[in-house]
């Protein structure tokens, strides 16, 4: 077997590396907003959260090292489209102008989700690099790829949670304009 095909294209994976690079700055300050934008309205899940993003910020970090280890450059642009993307969405439509609307948690930990379902795939394919490259520690990415999991377990919980809460206070809102308009009103004499 010819042994060129057989290692890692550094160049594709510097590319791929720093795509998920990005991601993970968009997941730290997305999973850290969350946190801090609930910290009063939910204090539970804001609690629930917090952790989390400090373990994506760790995540972050040990992909950092991966790529140092394998002596890909860090793209300082795609960091900054991160940011940017992160900031973008939050201006998305969600049923309110001045006020946070109540789907915004929801939608926010089904970001999350998403984002820690890429940080996993990312993960599992390092894994299965690292059984042809030196540069990457097997036991290591299986320690992430497990904390990846949790971490989805986790949001799945919220999510669900944050469902019935969620559209409860609409029906809640439904169920208070109904009766607005059912109750008899004042005569104005």
């Amino acid at each position: 077997m010819d042994d060129h095909r057989s290692r890692t294209d550094r160049n594709l994976l510097g590319i791929y590396l720093n795509d998920h690079l990005a991601g993970s700055t968009l997941g730290v300050d997305r999973a850290r907003m969350l946190a801090d934008a609930e910290s009063e309205r939910d204090p539970e899940l804001a609690d629930t959260v917090r952790p989390i993003a400090e373990e994506i910020a760790e995540d972050r970090a040990s992909l950092l090292q991966i790529m140092r280890s394998l002596d890909v450059p860090v793209r300082r642009y795609k960091i900054v489209a991160g940011r940017l993307a992160e900031r973008a969405g939050r201006l998305k439509a969600n049923g309110r102008l001045v006020r946070r609307s109540p789907l915004t948690p929801m939608l926010e930990l089904e970001l999350l989700r998403l984002g820690v379902e890429g940080k996993a795939a990312g993960w599992r394919t390092l894994r299965r690099l690292s059984d042809a490259d030196p540069g990457l520690d097997p036991a290591h990415l299986d320690d992430l790829l497990e904390r990846a999991h949790r971490q989805l377990d986790t949001l799945e919980q919220l999510r669900v949670r944050q469902i019935a809460e969620t559209f409860r206070q609409a029906d809640d809102r439904t169920d208070d304009r109904a009766d607005d308009r059912t109750a008899p009103q004042e005569s104005r004499s």
